[in-house]
């Protein structure tokens, strides 16, 4: 079973795709998604999410995203609601009102975060890590470590999280019930657990640091890597749909 942003081997469209243009595309379609709260068009942003999620084979880790992505952006639709009073009044707050503008502002912050975090998820699911620092460096120019330390903070998130699986279910083991009580019982009962991950994230960080250095690490320069990341038509033309979203994007924002 694949973990949290760990590539999935395919031979889908993106896939093959070069990883500068798919990182490309994920920016431009992000800025997209937040530059209009046009809402039909939002949906059809991610519509068209779905789309290249279900392309490559990734319905269940995207409807597992969006599951997550949805928890956090009904914490800020929350939020907006009881701060924004907009539109028509319905409810009366001693602070102000809730109107139908601000239940809309809700809905396209759900919708939008919901549409901008599936490109760049997907992403990470369908590009080697190796191959995404590679091309950043090779492509853009990035230097090496900055590139190292991005692809390996992504790298981490897995590993960090199946370690605190690990020490909960030992905690478990020992008696301790995760899955009773309320959210503050279960936040009580989490913080220990982040002193023995932290213990084990310094180790495996200091692992890490001693590994790169020992191969040279302060040496690879731009030239250092021999594969080559070509563009192809079928690059150059998604970029092309994702600087045209961009554009109908902001224009949509400029003209409502």
């Amino acid at each position: 079973m694949n973990k949290f942003l760990e590539y999935v081997p395919g031979d889908s469209l993106l896939h093959t795709m070069n990883p500068i243009a798919k990182l490309g595309v994920a920016v431009m379609f992000d800025i997209a998604c937040f530059s209009t709260s046009n809402l039909p068009f939002l949906l059809c942003m991610l519509v068209l999410a779905l789309a290249m999620a279900a392309s490559c084979g990734m319905t269940r880790q995207t409807f597992g995203l969006m599951k997550a992505v949805l928890a956090f952006s009904l914490i800020l639709a929350v939020i907006l609601i009881l701060t924004t009073p907009k539109g028509t009044s319905l409810v009366e707050l001693p602070w102000g009102f809730i109107g139908t503008g601000s239940l809309m502002a809700a809905l396209v912050t759900i919708v939008r975060l919901e549409a901008a975090a599936i490109p760049l998820f997907l992403t990470f699911y369908v590009t080697k890590i190796s191959d995404l620092s590679n091309a950043v460096v090779k492509v853009l120019g990035v230097p090496y470590k900055y590139a190292f330390t991005f692809t390996s903070t992504v790298h981490f998130i897995p590993v960090f999280m199946n370690d605190m699986s690990g020490i909960m279910e030992a905690q478990t083991a020992r008696g301790i019930e995760f899955d009773k009580g309320g959210l503050l019982h279960k936040v009580r009962l989490m913080i220990p657990l982040c002193v023995p991950l932290l213990v084990s994230s310094v180790r495996k960080t200091n692992s890490a640091a001693i590994a790169a250095e020992v191969r040279g690490f302060n040496l690879r320069t731009r030239q250092s890597g021999f594969k080559e990341y070509p563009f192809s038509p079928v690059d150059i033309a998604a970029l092309v749909l994702a600087v045209i979203l961009l554009v109908a994007a902001i224009a949509l924002n400029i003209l409502f």
